[in-house]
């Protein structure tokens, strides 16, 4: 099988396809700019943000408070041409809160009809503030949207408008008064997002920026047709077998059931990713490619994706726990002796 044959067939070597995927690429280049007018700074983490919209899926922002990640919602819903809702979640939050709820009206003539009054899920990009401050019941009335595209509110299945993407955040350091999502909600998500603290030059524009009397404010380049539209071309970029072998050599190789698994991953893995994880790095290598200006991706996308849609697949166990092992550096570090020399280049 050659480079060219994972992928929709002839039409990837067409001129057709080479033109549109060049036009796409344009077009993802002023996203990027008209973001980081209002998110300064922090390119990867504005690239994963993209990514994650472009290969249709859901994405779980990791970081402290004050870090921009509202704003860089905000931002990508206008850029991208989404209509976009919020939603705090706390403690006393509850699913028709989400999702909505059946109200009992009286018609002028005495009769008595229900009306559906439509929760904040019914937009294009959700933004979740605060994930894991909901309990466990409310965070699973997002499962079925995340999914399917669709709610089932009182034996009643409602479409959600497309494109539907829920981008999650969550604080990091904070225990108390919070309920960690579990393994299947997680697997959800695309990418974990992790956005740490600006550098000092990129802090100082952050002042420069926000503190005067003029704001930089976003445009919209995309509309959510033809995001949609950018979300089936990528489906058409060609991906070739040394991409796919190290797609299956990578997330295999953390799960410590296999005959074959390092010794340090038996030692250390708990539990390992699932084929979504698989599924995941197959868009996401396509992504980062197109927002790089080429036209198909190479094994190093492969390592340079490995984290942000490996760290919320698995989990270290007990004994690593406790002897401080770190999961970011177990995955880079298998990542490395897998993929080939000078892949993580």
């Amino acid at each position: 099988m050659t480079d060219a044959d994972h992928g929709a067939g002839p039409l990837q070597t067409s001129e057709n396809l080479v033109a549109e995927i060049e036009a796409l690429e344009a077009k993802l280049q002023a996203a990027r700019s008209s973001i980081t007018r209002r998110f300064i700074g922090q390119e990867r983490v504005v690239d994963l943000t993209l990514a994650t919209l472009l290969c249709g899926g859901h994405g779980l922002l990791v970081g402290l408070p004050g870090l921009g990640k509202t704003r860089l919602v905000e931002a990508l819903s206008t850029v991208m041409g989404l209509n976009g809702n919020r939603v705090q979640f706390t403690p006393d939050l509850m699913p028709a809160d989400i999702l909505g709820s059946e109200v009992l009206e009286t018609a002028a003539d005495g009769s008595r009809t229900f009306r559906f009054l439509e929760g904040p899920i019914f937009c294009q990009l959700l933004m979740a503030d605060e994930i894991n401050r909901a309990s466990p019941r409310t965070q699973s009335a997002l499962l079925q949207a995340m999914q399917e595209g669709h709610v089932t509110v009182a034996g009643v299945t409602r479409p959600l408008e497309a494109p539907f993407h829920v981008l999650a955040t969550q604080n990091p350091i904070e225990q108390e008064g919070t309920y960690p999502l579990p393994e299947a909600q997680l697997d959800r998500f695309l990418f974990q997002i992790d956005v740490p603290y600006p550098d000092r030059d990129t802090e100082r524009a952050i002042l420069l920026a926000t503190t005067g009397v003029a704001a930089q404010e976003a445009h919209t380049v995309f509309s959510g047709a033809e995001l949609m539209a950018a979300q089936r071309l990528l489906r058409r970029v060609p991906v070739g077998e040394s991409v796919m072998e190290a797609i299956l050599d990578l997330v295999r190789a953390f799960r410590p059931d296999e005959p074959d698994v390092s010794g340090r991953v038996a030692q250390t893995v708990a539990w390992g990713p699932g084929p979504r994880a698989a599924q995941s790095l197959m868009l996401a290598v396509r992504a980062r490619a197109l927002l790089e200006g080429r036209l198909a991706p190479t094994p190093g996308d492969v390592f340079k994706m490995a984290q942000p849609v490996l760290s919320h697949r698995m989990q270290l166990n007990f004994a690593a726990r406790a002897r401080g092992e770190n999961l970011d550096a177990l995955i880079l570090e298998t990542a490395e002796t897998l993929l080939p020399k000078g892949a993580a280049a």
